[in-house]
């Protein structure tokens, strides 16, 4: 109980105006500083974003609700879809739901996922190139018929790919496309005797959910957590990691900022 009051009495003091035009306007410096001092040539094609501590900040918050903090990740969105376009990113590839998420009680889910149609919706009606990538048989249907209907109303739109990855889990990724190349095979006489011996990598790859795509330069995390879990297993192999401790509906420009300032300082080796 103690610990709560505490939380929600650092909430209202983050909250109030002198503590936040203080800090607001030491960031703007901040994030200038750290902005002029990026390199012109050195921009990740491609970053994924795993969008981790929605229902942490909630609770920090004082919200015994978690859909406040989905609602404020998803509200964050544009933000960092507008950082990536000043930054010239052509990709970004944002993880809303994970496999794993889809056995969550339904008084969880599905609010959830409504946020998640809403999101998608909205960032169709903005323009953006909405491109799907996931399970979506797995998706209640309402919500497959949104992501596919994104899809198409925006396959033509120009500038930034936005990837939302809905009912994604990097080894169900493979499989799927594992599965999409021995069909394709099928279906043209080749046994599995015959593909075992001419089977590449590029084969795999090119089933892929973002088949044609340039793989993720940079992968940020949210919340402190530093692994994967599943995100982009097979094209991650080269990518370069950015973890944050700010819980997501907190990351600010400046994280962003920060993420494209340790990219650019490392000499991407792959493998050599």
């Amino acid at each position: 109980m103690a610990q709560r009051r505490a939380a929600r009495l650092g909430a209202a003091v983050r909250r109030s105006r002198p503590y936040g035009a203080v800090r607001d306007a030491a960031y703007r410096m901040y994030e200038r500083r750290v902005e002029s001092s990026l390199p012109t040539d050195v921009t990740p094609r491609h970053v994924g974003v795993i969008l981790d501590g929605n229902r942490r900040w909630a609770r920090s918050m004082g919200h015994t609700d978690v859909n406040h903090g989905h609602q404020r990740g998803a509200d964050k969105i544009s933000e960092l879809l507008s950082w990536c376009d000043e930054a010239e990113v052509e990709v970004v590839t944002l993880w809303l739901l994970s496999t794993d998420n889809l056995n969550r009680p339904a008084a969880e889910l599905d609010p959830l996922l409504e946020i998640i149609e809403n999101t998608v919706e909205r960032l169709a009606a903005d323009g953006r190139h909405v491109k799907p990538v996931g399970a979506l048989d797995l998706l209640p249907d309402k919500t497959a018929r949104v992501l596919k209907t994104a899809r198409e109303a925006t396959s033509d739109a120009p500038g930034l790919i936005v990837n939302v990855a809905v009912g994604y889990g990097g080894r169900r990724e493979i499989a799927d496309a594992v599965r999409s190349l021995l069909v394709e095979q099928a279906s043209r006489g080749t046994s599995i005797e015959e593909l075992a011996e001419v089977l590449e990598v590029e084969h795999i790859a090119e089933h892929l959910y973002t088949r044609g795509q340039p793989d993720p330069d940079l992968v940020i995390r949210t919340s402190g957590e530093q692994r994967l879990s599943g995100f982009m297993l097979w094209q991650s192999a080269h990518s370069e990691f950015y973890f944050c401790e700010v819980h997501w509906p907190d990351f600010r420009k400046v994280d962003f900022l920060r993420a494209l300032r340790s990219y650019a300082a490392r000499h991407r080796r792959y493998g050599s």
